[in-house]
């Protein structure tokens, strides 16, 4: 029986979306492998509440390590028990989240086991007695198409690929031991973004914009349909923006920032370069603002606007208020 392991991500003792997805997907391999889903979940005070949840996305047993040590991450103790988790079990792979805290922290547990990882996963395959890993390289341009020559193997998938499916297992929960040492790298304290923003990578609506608002300064324009569209969309910005300044890279949707994958997406002003498209073309419905007709953001887009976001985009907001009450 070929046993998949998931490294499940919290915050605050609150599960992180792409937990779901990455037990989902390890759900997924372990149906065709004849296996079941283990999960591993590292944190602070409460995260053994948190990680009875994981049973619903078909974790049968979830592992946890609670410590008032890890209530912020911690890269070398994270990396540790996480390492020691993958050697107690006997695993065909271990699939890690490739958020900021899953790139930081799978080379590591792959270091401490001198094991292979195929990082930023797009796709998993079981192709006769092998995983085969599609990821994509060149920034998004070309798709390579892997397999790993180590058990287990260590994979982490990128967030909002694979959908998080409920499919019930047991989720007992098992105390893991936290192993002991001085780690060298410790968190003080964290700067939360100012507002409490939602992340671009889990709202269920992202605007985006790109050169063609011209100046930061009219970034205003896409606050403003922002807030007519509710409380639940976020903020988005391509690459070509945040390189010159005008947004923060938390903001940044693509191949080298964050993978999004809403119910709807805006491209305003964003002329869909291979880069920018690598991180939103898996969105449900686009809708794209350029005044260029034939920018490539129009052969993604479910709905194409020609024309000046400078004019589109406050009529749009106006009519969204008016059709919203």
């Amino acid at each position: 029986m070929a046993t998949i392991l998931a490294v499940a991500e919290q915050r605050d003792g609150q599960l992180r979306a792409i937990s779901a997805e990455v037990v989902s997907a390890a759900r997924t391999l372990a149906e065709q492998l004849g296996g079941e889903v283990h999960a591993v979940l590292v944190g602070g005070p409460g995260t053994k509440e948190a990680a009875a949840e994981l049973g619903r996305w078909g974790a049968a047993r979830v592992y946890v390590a609670e410590d008032a040590a890890f209530e912020k991450y911690s890269a070398d103790g994270y990396a540790a028990t996480v390492a020691e988790a993958v050697r107690a079990g006997s695993y065909h792979t271990v699939l890690f989240p490739a958020s900021a805290m899953g790139k930081d922290q799978a080379p590591r547990v792959a270091a401490r086991l001198d094991l292979p990882l195929a990082s930023d996963a797009t796709g998993l395959e079981v192709e006769g007695e092998e995983l085969v890993i599609t990821r994509p390289v060149y920034a998004g341009r070309a798709f390579v198409r892997l397999v790993l020559q180590a058990e287990p193997r260590l994979v982490s998938v990128r967030a909002n690929t694979f959908r998080a499916e409920e499919r019930s297992a047991a989720g007992e929960v098992v105390e893991l031991a936290v192993p002991a040492g001085d780690w060298r790298v410790k968190v003080r304290a964290i700067s939360a973004a100012a507002g409490g923003a939602l992340d671009v990578a889990e709202a269920p609506i992202v605007v985006s914009g790109g050169r063609g608002m011209r100046d930061p300064e009219h970034w205003s324009m896409l606050e403003e349909l922002r807030d007519a569209l509710g409380a639940k969309a976020a903020l988005g910005a391509s690459r070509a923006v945040v390189d010159a300044g005008w947004r923060p890279h938390g903001e940044q949707v693509g191949q080298t920032g964050k993978t999004v994958s809403p119910p709807l997406y805006f491209a305003i002003g964003i002329s869909g370069a291979m880069q920018h498209l690598a991180g939103m073309r898996s969105s449900g419905t686009i809708v794209a603002i350029n005044k260029d007709p034939d920018a490539p953001i129009f052969k993604v887009a479910d709905y194409g606007i020609v024309g000046d976001a400078h004019e589109v985009v406050p009529a749009l907001t106006a009519e969204i208020r008016k059709q919203r009450g």
